[in-house]
């Protein structure tokens, strides 16, 4: 795993960098909050990375979680077990994290197939544990969450039911999930893969950036800083023929 400022000072933002997916750890002064958990078996290198910046498990207070993906919501139920924090996901998803019924698969395009199978040997092979029902709180459009001065939970669906970015107003930052992306190859801004409703994935899209952001954090790819929303505007504009 690779740990990368991406702010800093007493408001600092950590990018937690995995084979697969990628949580952030953002910092109110002595309280963090980790957006996205990482795979089953993340905590350990959560927790190492926490150290190398002077953090302990217990200051992380809360657990935000985008979707209900391996690669994102995976690692959320053990390092809940270790820090005590409370973890969130949108209604929608919710009961996916708990345990209590199975994801859906994505529905993918024929040239995701091979890219979604080499992906899938990187991930660990033995399921997430699922969270403790009470431990999970459920999520809905529009909920204003007590981090980054206020952060808005924006409903994003296509990529699952319930997917949700989490926008930051007094910070100018936007935390996207896999609702966008950005390039391994060059950097390009670009809709999330492995949707399970394409056409609705590209209308979230188009929402997440109508939103004022200076930077933009993604599931998966370098965070946009400096900017953000001109970046995203430009690339929804290239899926209006869908």
């Amino acid at each position: 795993m690779q740990v990368i400022e991406v702010l800093s000072g007493r408001t600092a933002l950590h990018l937690l960098r995995f084979a697969v997916g990628q949580p952030y750890l953002w910092c109110d002064g002595d309280e963090s909050t980790l957006i996205d958990a990482g795979a089953v078996g993340s905590a350990a290198s959560i927790v190492q990375a926490l150290t190398g910046i002077g953090r302990r498990p217990e200051d992380v207070r809360r657990i935000v979680l985008t979707h209900f993906h391996e690669d994102h919501a995976g690692g959320a139920g053990e390092f809940a077990a270790l820090s005590g924090a409370r973890v969130s996901a949108h209604r929608l998803d919710a009961p996916v994290v708990r345990g209590e019924v199975p994801g859906p698969p994505p529905v993918f395009e024929d040239w995701e197939r091979p890219i979604h199978a080499e992906v899938s040997k990187l991930l660990p092979e033995r399921s997430p544990d699922p969270v403790r029902p009470e431990a999970v709180a459920e999520l809905s459009d529009g909920d204003v969450l007590d981090f980054g001065g206020g952060a808005r939970v924006v409903h994003a669906p296509g990529h699952t039911a319930g997917s949700v970015a989490f926008h930051l107003p007094e910070h100018g930052v936007l935390f996207t999930g896999d609702a966008v992306a950005a390039s391994p190859v060059d950097g390009r801004v670009m809709l999330g893969v492995f949707n399970v409703d394409r056409a609705q994935a590209v209308d979230s899209f188009r929402r997440l950036a109508s939103l004022d952001a200076d930077i933009a954090c993604f599931g998966h790819g370098a965070p946009v800083v400096g900017a953000a929303a001109g970046a995203l505007r430009a690339s929804a504009r290239t899926y209006d023929e869908v």
